[in-house]
């Protein structure tokens, strides 16, 4: 079993096999069950992924209480009648990523990638590069095993939970998996995951974690767009060559740190940032009435 991303890479090196083929052995390993059935479960969220996505841009999906849904129809709008300035496949990226978030607002059925609140990220990028690379259903269920290698070390390291360590913990992670899967797929080395990973969560160190009204919302919803545009380009960073000054394990343990010594106000208790806005507690006063949020 790998602990850290060193030993993900390291392995993966000295079997000369992709990430996501670690991540396959070791969940053999641990669940005691064939490479057939653990192919099977990956391949049932694949397709909850690509439900979501797609209700997302073709239904008038809307959260009970109004603040979310709509925008991933409206980008996808966009690009039909205009010339996006960011590029066809980020802004694709980007719509499938808010779309699968409204979808969750929505209290439809998601898979949390790593959590709720950053569904939509990975399956975000996922859908928006397979019209660019081209994969096989296989390839595509490998995606999600790279980039659930990398939130199992952040996991186990670090933390996934807005609660524990602010937005960071959440789309900081949920961006690095995506960025690092996207370079598998696209052909790149271990070793480029591991910088892919490294790059998009240094983007992301100190991203608080407020949620309007307690709702994962506002802004929750537009995060997951930035969390799939900052993974696209640490992935194109990577597999051009770039690399972290920082080691990958580094900059995981830093935003350990930095979730442990972030305010309260300022993890997930829609107590402080955009939350205490004025017009952030007019959305909760008109929401709850006398109750404080959720």
């Amino acid at each position: 079993m790998f602990r850290n991303v060193s030993e993900l890479i390291r392995q993966a090196e000295e079997k000369q096999i992709r990430i996501s083929e670690v991540m396959i052995e070791q969940e053999m390993a641990t669940q005691e069950v064939s490479r057939t059935e653990v192919m099977e479960k990956m391949e049932h969220n694949l397709s909850v992924m690509e439900a979501a996505v797609e209700r997302g841009l073709t239904e008038d999906i809307r959260s009970v209480t109004g603040l979310t849904g709509g925008d991933g129809k409206k980008l996808q709008k966009y690009m039909q009648e205009r010339r996006p300035l960011s590029g066809h496949v980020m802004l694709d990226a980007v719509s499938k990523a808010m779309a699968t978030n409204e979808v969750n607002a929505a209290m439809g059925t998601i898979c949390a990638t790593p959590t709720a609140g950053s569904a939509g990220v990975v399956p975000g990028t996922l859908f928006a590069v397979k019209d660019q690379l081209d994969p096989t259903r296989e390839d595509m269920i490998r995606f999600l095993f790279a980039s659930g290698a990398f939130g199992f070390v952040i996991a186990n390291n670090a933390s996934i939970s807005g609660a524990a360590g602010g937005c960071q913990a959440e789309i900081g992670s949920s961006s690095g998996m995506a960025a690092a899967a996207i370079v598998e797929m696209a052909g790149g080395t271990p070793d480029q995951s591991g910088q892919a990973m490294a790059i998009a969560l240094k983007n992301m160190l100190g991203l608080v974690c407020d949620p309007v009204a307690g709702l994962v919302e506002v802004p929750c919803v537009k995060r997951n767009a930035a969390g799939a545009s900052n993974a696209m380009i640490a992935a194109d960073m990577a597999l051009a060559g770039i690399t972290s000054r920082i080691p990958c394990d580094e900059v995981i343990e830093a935003m350990f740190r930095i979730g442990q010594t972030m305010p309260a106000t300022l993890r997930e208790t829609g107590e402080g940032g955009l939350a205490a806005t004025p017009t952030g507690r007019a959305y909760r006063d008109r929401i709850f009435g006398d109750k404080k949020g959720v």
